[in-house]
């Protein structure tokens, strides 16, 4: 078969992808969850160990032909046990849910008692939300946060746990801007005999950039993805010092969940893994929390309620109910005007999670473009200017012209990994 170009084989696809490296480039992302991966992880994802199928684990596959897999799972391994500072570490999960759900299947049995925090509070579906499978398999109780701070009830955490006795509990989730006490949850894990599984998969890169406290040495399992803060490609990984429960969480992996890992992905977030553990990497992670903090302060002073008030990490929560907009409306309008965010539950919401009151924003990507402070300022401007607009009736105008603007803005910072 003649070999031919994406452009050639499919122009319909490859001018889509041209049109997404020109929206990435053109737009201020601040979704919290996203990132730009580099050069070098976009071209380890492109490459022909897609075309490779790998079941088992180095040295015990289910395929012959593994000798260069085998090496790069490896490296990934090692990296990764050397960057979190952990004995063992699986890089097989296809994604952050996969990940989590394999930490259910090694430790607990349907109709088993679990906790974690409630999506409505800033937690994950995969902690036993009622619409997960985590929440229809097992007997899930959940924590929230304190209706006057914020922050997470470790009163509460505690309390639920000595009441329920559950076999795991989830520390971390999708929309925290605060500081995670890893050694509290230990003591309340301990106290109950629970397994411990900290959720990292928004702060991972915050964590080995020395710019979050780690959870190593406090939980028992940590779960994480590998893009977010960490700029690697889509994939996860499980990590422990247990050898017991590294067998356990293998075994879980495959052939418990998944077939052949992919390979493609195993490269890049090896790849990823070896930029974090660089100097640079270090000074990222911290100007991440630095730009959010910057962020937050100048939301604060142009009237914004931010949910507990402010952030120590890269993620800043919005309840835009004295601003008298949805969040959904407000994204939307700010997509518009080429800011991207997303609309997202707070806590004690009145609202329907379709239709919630609040926005979830954060600083990795614009960090990754190198925005700093002054940047941050600018883009709290922006918000306001739109959101202002949007509650009294006649954003387009606005809107228009608060796009122009950001586009001037984009065109000075070149977007990591691409030629826009």
């Amino acid at each position: 078969m003649a070999e031919r170009s994406l452009a050639t084989v499919d122009p319909e696809i490859a001018e889509l992808i041209k049109a997404e490296e020109r929206r990435q480039a053109d737009t201020v992302k601040l979704i919290p969850s996203e990132n730009y991966v580099s050069r070098a992880v976009l071209e380890a994802t492109g490459t022909v160990l897609t075309n490779k199928y790998s079941e088992g684990y180095p040295g015990r596959r289910y395929y012959e032909g593994q000798q260069v897999i085998d090496q790069i799972e490896t490296l990934a391994i090692e990296r990764a046990k050397a960057l979190f500072g952990v004995r063992h570490a699986n890089v097989q999960p296809y994604s952050g849910s996969p990940a989590n759900l394999a930490v259910y299947t090694a430790f607990a049995n349907p109709g088993d008692t679990v906790m974690g925090m409630g999506l409505p509070f800033g937690g994950h579906l995969t902690h036993g939300w009622t619409v997960s499978v985590t929440g229809k398999w097992f007997n899930a109780v959940r924590y929230g946060v304190r209706r006057d701070t914020g922050r997470i009830d470790m009163d509460e955490v505690r309390e639920l746990a000595l009441q329920h006795r559950p076999k795991l509990i989830f520390a971390g989730g999708t929309a925290i801007p605060r500081t995670i006490d890893f050694g509290a949850f230990a003591e309340i894990a301990r106290e109950v005999g629970a397994v411990l599984v900290a959720d990292i998969a928004h702060i991972a890169g915050l964590v080995v950039g020395g710019a979050h406290p780690t959870p190593v040495g406090h939980a028992d399992v940590i779960s994480t993805t590998t893009h977010k803060t960490l700029r690697g490609p889509r994939g996860a990984m499980l990590l422990t010092d247990s050898d017991e429960y590294a067998a356990a969480l293998n075994k879980a992996v495959f052939p418990g969940l998944q077939g052949g890992p992919h390979n493609h992905t195993t490269a890049a977030i090896a790849v990823a893994l070896k930029e974090a553990a660089t100097e640079e990497f270090k000074a990222y992670a911290h100007q991440v929390v630095a730009n959010a903090r910057a962020l937050a302060e100048e939301l604060l002073a142009r009237g914004f309620d931010l949910v507990s008030g402010g952030t120590d990490n890269h993620l800043i929560l919005i309840d835009l109910t004295s601003k008298g907009v949805a969040g959904k409306p407000a994204a939307q309008a700010l997509d518009r005007a080429g800011l991207e965010a997303n609309y997202n539950t707070v806590p004690f919401d009145p609202r329907k999670p379709f239709d919630p009151s609040g926005l979830r924003i954060g600083t990795p990507s614009v960090t990754s473009r190198g925005m700093r402070e002054p940047e941050m300022r600018q883009i709290a401007a922006w918000m306001d200017e739109v959101i202002t607009a949007l509650a009294k009736g006649d954003p387009e105008e606005t809107i228009a012209r608060v796009h122009r603007e950001v586009s001037e803005l984009t065109a000075k910072f070149p977007t990591p990994g691409l030629d826009c």
